[in-house]
């Protein structure tokens, strides 16, 4: 089955291409780093942002549709969504890949109305009959459709493209004229949050203007936030002034435009099947996330879907096409997953708000921290990193010890945590404020998450005793 589809997708794409051209693919679908390659090549003026790169390639690439039995049509294509702060190369994104597909149509929400974006009916001049007139959406037909500003689109206007992104038909009842049309496109958005800033302390949907249908019905969520990082700026205004200056030069690619899109159309051609052994990984890996929702430290549930697991599927078919395989082995599935769960990571996890009292606070020394004014937070990503480190000593504390002393003092615990971080911190004041956030952390774990139980401390002032809960499962 492997030779005869390698061999019909050769025949299909040699009617096409000259010989020297087919062994050049034939040269990149034996590239061991094609998927970096590739993406890099794709967009060589655009530095970093390499996740939404990889996502924008296998959308290129798409899954394999489907038929049920039933006639129920199961889309390959995927949609992408960017979300991001203003100047951080969206647009950009979307108007490299309108250049390069052969069949892309680009279109502004703030211009687009339902009718322009599906299709519209209207009286012919000559025959004065009614006939219908494509949108951008059906314009797009077995191609991609960008949309930029999607956050600026009419209520109303969104809701007309909720059939066409997962149906990807198109259903016409005006005067007197009744249609199905296909409308079998990905779908590359483009978004700003509320107010023009990403608000790390809020949730994905606080932070945009669109409803939890529409956001179920993107494969992939991305979002650019643009902080200031030294070494980033530095690394972005280079390439913005080598660009500038000396244009062509600077520009480093593996492979050109024209060969990125012959090797696509030989890839797509591909259509994988999924082995029993991915197939398995899959149900699992769907098991791990949603069971990440049950779990106190991660609120998002309305992310996570059978149409995530969907995604994953068609993911996991198009890093199978991108590297040419007739099978959707373990590894495309992993890749996939990362990918996946990357973009379902960044969106859900706002910054943690360490002063946040429990469902039920005890009036005792939080009056005290409350005076102190700004309340103290860090991200999601230092509170996982601070908190999995905890837990796993604790872990490891606990199976070493068999006797009476087999739980930790918190203040142990923090003692431990600072001697494990003494390299980075500079000065006395940095200390007592490491102490503090570690401290705050653990009252959270307790509290909050409910992720480690307290055991009375024996004497009063005493510090209590620490154990994690036996059910939880560190990431």
């Amino acid at each position: 089955a492997v030779v005869s589809s390698r061999v019909r997708a050769e025949e299909e794409v040699r009617a096409q291409v000259s010989e020297r051209d087919l062994l050049r693919i034939y040269e990149m679908s034996k590239d061991r780093n094609i998927y970096q390659n590739l993406a890099t090549s794709m967009f060589p003026t655009i530095h970093g942002s390499d996740e939404i790169k990889k996502g924008i390639m296998l959308m290129l690439f798409g899954g394999v549709a489907k038929k049920t039995i039933e006639g129920t049509s199961l889309r390959g294509d995927i949609n992408v969504c960017i979300v991001g702060d203003p100047s951080t190369a969206k647009s950009q994104f979307l108007k490299q890949i309108a250049e390069f597909s052969p069949r892309c149509v680009y279109t502004s929400g703030k211009a687009s109305t339902a009718a322009g974006l599906t299709a519209a009916v209207v009286k012919d001049e000559e025959s004065q009959e009614f006939v219908i007139e494509a949108g951008a959406l059906l314009l797009a037909d077995n191609g991609i459709c960008c949309i930029d500003e999607f956050d600026k689109m009419d209520v109303r206007d969104q809701v007309a493209i909720h059939e066409a992104m997962e149906q990807q038909t198109i259903s016409i009842t005006k005067a007197g004229v009744k249609a199905v049309l296909n409308a079998r496109a990905s779908i590359l958005a483009a978004a700003n949050p509320i107010g023009g800033r990403y608000d790390r302390s809020k949730s994905l949907q606080q932070n945009i203007q669109l409803s939890a249908p529409i956001m179920s019905r993107f494969d992939l969520f991305f979002v650019l936030v643009d902080e200031c990082n030294e070494v980033t700026d530095y690394a972005i205004a280079r390439r913005i002034v080598d660009l500038h200056s000396r244009q062509q030069q600077s520009v480093e690619r593996e492979y050109s435009m024209e060969e990125i899109r012959r090797y696509i159309a030989f890839a797509r051609k591909f259509k994988p099947r999924i082995t029993k052994e991915s197939q398995e990984f899959m149900v699992e890996e769907y098991k791990k996330l949603r069971q990440r929702d049950a779990n106190a430290m991660s609120k998002a549930s309305w992310r996570i879907t059978v149409r995530q697991l969907e995604s994953l599927i068609r993911l996991s078919e198009a890093m199978a096409k991108m590297v040419c395989e007739d099978e959707v082995l373990v590894g495309h599935v992993k890749e996939a997953f990362r990918l996946l769960s990357k973009s379902i990571i960044r969106v859900e996890t706002p910054d943690i708000n360490l002063e946040e009292e429990p469902e039920d606070p005890e009036p005792a020394d939080d009056q005290m921290d409350a005076e102190d004014g700004e309340q103290l937070r860090i991200t999601f990503e230092d509170y996982r990193k601070i908190s999995n480190m905890l837990i796993l000593h604790m872990r490891e504390f606990e199976e070493k010890k068999d006797n009476d002393e087999g739980a930790l003092k918190k203040k142990e615990l923090v003692d431990w945590y600072i001697t494990q971080i003494e390299d980075e911190i500079e000065g006395e004041q940095e200390m007592i404020a490491k102490m503090n956030v570690t401290e705050k952390v653990i009252e959270r774990l307790v509290k909050v998450d409910n992720v480690l139980l307290e055991i009375g401390g024996g004497e009063e002032g005493d510090s209590p005793y620490l154990v994690v809960h036996p059910n939880y499962i560190v990431e």
